[in-house]
Parts: C-alpha cells; structure tokens; sequence
C-alpha cells in the first residue's frame, strides 16, 4: 500500500517556528506517519498546505494531491482529520464519497475514523461533513457580526489605514493622524482648489520625487505587500480617490466591499446605501471647507466628463520596456483626424524620463493582428480536422459527464438504502424515534441535492452533445473576420507588448502572445 499524507493549518491557528513550518503541521506530519508506520504502508509523498482554510479551493498541496489521486499514484489518503481534507459537504460528497472510490482511492482521517473502506462508517463521514459545514456558517456569522457592531461604533477594522493616518497604538479601532503624509494630502486638496486637475497634480508630485501611498508604507515599514507597477509615481486615479474620500474630514467610512460567500474570498464593491459612516470619529485632515470647495468643483467636472470608451485592446496592449498597460489617447484631429486614437504607455506619460514610452495607432495595431491571424490560418488551420478534433473533445467531456452521472446516481441510491436501514434499525430499537427522524431528514436532503445534480450533469450531457458544431462555426466567425472585436481579441490574445516606432520608418515593433 502507498500512502499519500495530507496536513493543513489555518491562518486562524499558526504557531509559527522559526523553520517555517508551524508546530501543528509537524504534529499532523509525525502521527500520520506512525499510523501509516504501524500498518507497513510506503509513503509517496507529504501535502502540507500552511495558512490555508478548510473552504480554499486553491490550495496549491490540495490540488497536488487530487491530480495525483485521480493519476492513481497511490492508494489510500491519510489526514488527520476529515477537516483537515475539507470544510465543504459539496468537497466530501464529490472526492470522499464519489471520485476517490471510482479512482480506487481509499481515504482515512485517524482522529474522527473516517474510512471509505468501511461501508457503514458512510453516515459518520456525511455528519462530519455536515458539522463542519455548520461550524463554516457560524463562524462566518460571528465575524461578521462582530465587525459589523465595530464599524457602527465607528471603529476601524481594517488592515491599513488610510494614506495620512496611522493606528492608534494606545487605542484599538481608533486613528491618529500622521503629519508627514497629511501634509501631502492637505496639498493635493489645495491644489485641486486651485484649479490644477489629477494629472497635473500626479506629475507635480512624481517631479518633487514624493512616493506614492503604497510606496510611502513600504518605506515605512507598514506595508509588506506587492510594489506597485509604477514604483513610487502617482496616478490620478490614485489623485481622485483621495479628493472623494470622507475619511479625510474625520468621518469613519467602512463597509465598502463585501464578501461574496463564506466559501470564497473574493470581495465585490456594495452601493452607497449600504456602506457604515460614522460622522466624527477622528481628526479631520482637510478642513469642511477646503473639502466643499472641492466637491463642487469635482462635481462640475464629472458633469462634463464624455461617457469613458473601452478600447478592443483594453487590458492586452502592453509598454515592452515597462510593461504598463497602454491607454487610450486621442490626438489633436488638425494633425491625425478626428476618429484617430493612439494606445500610449501611462508611465511615460505621467513622467518622459521613468520609461522610454511605447506608443501605436489602435488602427494599425489592428493591422497587424489581422495580418498576422490570416497568415497563421491559412498556413496551420484545417477546418475539417478541426471539426473532427472537436467531435472527440466534446465526446471525451461527455463520457465524463456520463460517468459522474452514474456516481451521483449511485450515491442516491445509497441514500435510499440508508434510509431503509435507518427504518429497521428503528423498529429493531437500535436507534430512538427522534434519531431516525433527524438522520432520514438529513439523508433525504442529501437526496434532494443529488437529484439536483444529476439534472444539472444531464443538461450539461446534452450540451456537450451539441457543442462542437457550435464552436467550429464561432471559431470561423473569430478568425475570417475582417475587423476585430473586444471578444475576439479576449478569446485570441493574451497579451500584446508594442515598442516605439523605429526612426526613419512606419514600424513599430509588436510581439503578440496567442491563447492558442
């Protein structure tokens, strides 16, 4: 037997040691390796995943071990508790109990005598699923909740404080100002009163040579994440944030973002309506009227600002020197025409000397792709064989679909069979009438979702059956195209990187990274 081991630690609960390891891994390590000492099994490798939660998907050891799982690289999985491998009920159902028996991988935890091995030991497994999927919810109410009452106290929460504040070191949630970066914000405020706008203003303090908000944290030793692609220049979206912000008039704003799922730590942006403001919690930087002088004059300019047109190239166009993602800039129409626009480097722009510039027609860079595109189709593009390679890609996902099918359906018939037995074992005695009631309510959910995806598996079955021909006709319309859209550039390019125009020429020098 080979045995693969998998330990994990939340961030919640590291005890860091100086070997980068923490203790509870290590713990984790030597009791898995006894267990599976004892029984005579091989080790095939360690999975530790440090600092990651239970509900993390991507974990990087997590995805190791399943890729090696599904490879049948071993035979059996030892954790040290069923946890350890997932918080999910959805990770249980589909690995535990579905994909490692298919695979032919038995999988064990030692503390809670989690056995795949073991037929009966199913509703203890589907239990420990549910209890940690519980444990999930209510831990993820009980931080919401306590962040939620500080913030309508009016206390900070977060991480890093706003550019031109410091955390108080006396008073937890509070905010003191610091004197050296609020002179810089007070400046920004006055000069946008003054009539200069956010890019004049970024320049002004790129040319005094004063860092940016991240950079200034990081020399500072506040901040020990990513630099930021500009190093130390401001931008003026950077500008503009700031001139908006009340947290600069000593109002607490909070709340801004908020998590889409207990399950996920992606944030997105909420309304206004549902942000926390708590007036007066701190000392203001920018007095009230300096800061209605300039709302006022911010509002007059948004009223006259043009709707912003997104570019095909958004976000793929690249500077080769510093790789900034190129804007869009319209020149002056007596010289280039009034619909002509070029992609430009913003580094170079906010300061000529921080990069040599890269800079192209949107026109020509067009072009080029399409050029390019045509010669690499009619030199390695077969329609037919094409088609033919889709018809066994999309079969391939069916017969996957087909197989998972058969795995939910087996598992609901599992369902059914417990609580057949469940039944029995309540007219035998061996279980109490609110027993059976509990777990064949449990069991009949875990049903109800088990048909849920097998209607989702069967329609997703159709789908594929039908989807090569769909493809091979969008792949014609991408690639015979004669002009290019914002979607064929996405499903085309990864990114472009464009020099400077060669002297004494109309070139400019163009590398473009396919997605194929």
């Amino acid at each position: 037997m080979k045995a693969a081991i998998y330990c994990r630690l939340s961030s919640e609960d590291r005890d860091k040691r100086p070997d980068g390891d923490s203790e509870s891994i290590q713990n984790q390590r030597s009791m898995l390796l006894r267990f599976a000492a004892e029984r005579g099994w091989e080790i095939y490798d360690i999975y530790s995943d440090d600092d990651c939660a239970g509900t993390d998907r991507k974990r990087p050891e997590f995805n190791r071990l399943l890729n090696d799982a599904e490879a049948k690289r071993f035979d059996v999985i030892l954790c040290k508790t069923q946890s350890r491998f997932t918080r999910e009920i959805e990770l249980v159902e589909k690995y535990i109990n579905t994909l490692f028996p298919i695979w032919g991988i038995r999988f064990m935890s030692v503390v809670d005598n989690a056995d795949t091995a073991v037929k009966s030991n199913a509703r203890s497994r589907q239990i420990n699923g549910l209890i940690n999927e519980w444990y999930l919810q209510d831990l993820s109410e009980n931080v919401r909740s306590v962040l939620a009452n500080k913030r309508r106290q009016g206390l900070f929460t977060g991480s890093q404080p706003l550019y031109g504040y410091v955390k108080d070191p006396d008073r937890k949630g509070r905010l003191l100002i610091d004197e050296e970066a609020a002179e810089v914000v007070r400046e920004i405020f006055m000069l946008y009163a003054g009539g200069m706008s956010s890019t004049e203003i970024a320049r002004e303090l790129d040319r005094r040579g004063i860092p940016n908000p991240t950079e200034y944290k990081r020399r500072r030793g506040i901040y020990n994440g990513h630099a930021s692609k500009y190093g130390s220049l401001w931008s003026a979206g950077t500008i503009s944030d700031m001139l908006k912000n009340e947290m600069y008039i000593g109002n607490m704003v909070q709340g801004r973002y908020g998590s889409v799922s207990y399950k996920t730590r992606q944030n997105r942006p909420k309304p206004r309506s549902e942000w926390v403001i708590v007036k007066g919690t701190h000392e203001p930087v920018v007095g009230a009227e300096l800061w209605n002088r300039v709302q006022a004059l911010m509002g007059r300019k948004t009223a006259q600002r043009s709707p912003k047109r997104v570019g095909i190239f958004a976000g793929k166009a690249r500077c080769a020197f510093c790789g900034s993602a190129l804007r869009s800039s319209k020149p002056s129409a007596r010289t280039h025409g009034a619909d002509k626009r070029y992609l430009v480097c913003p580094k170079h722009y906010a300061d000529a000397g921080s990069c040599p510039g890269a800079c192209v027609a949107e026109d020509r860079l067009e072009g080029y792709l399409l050029a390019e595109l045509k010669r690499l189709t009619e030199a390695h593009l077969d329609f037919a064989k094409l088609e033919t390679r889709l018809d066994a890609l999309c079969g391939g996902g069916a017969g996957k679909a087909e197989a998972e099918i058969a795995a939910y359906e087996n598992a609901a018939s599992d369902c059914v069979k417990g609580i057949k037995e469940l039944y029995l074992d309540k007219v035998k005695g061996v279980v109490t009438e609110e027993t059976f009631i509990e777990l064949s309510k449990e069991l009949e959910r875990e049903r109800n979702r088990l048909s849920a995806l097998i209607e989702a598996e069967t329609a997703r079955l159709a789908e594929l059956r039908e989807n090569a021909d769909r493809i091979s006709r969008r792949v014609e319309r991408i690639l015979l195209c004669d002009r290019l859209t914002g979607h064929a550039v996405n499903a085309l390019v990864d990114s472009i990187a464009v020099g400077r125009r060669i002297p004494g020429t109309h070139e400019v020098p163009v590398e473009i990274l396919w997605r194929f």
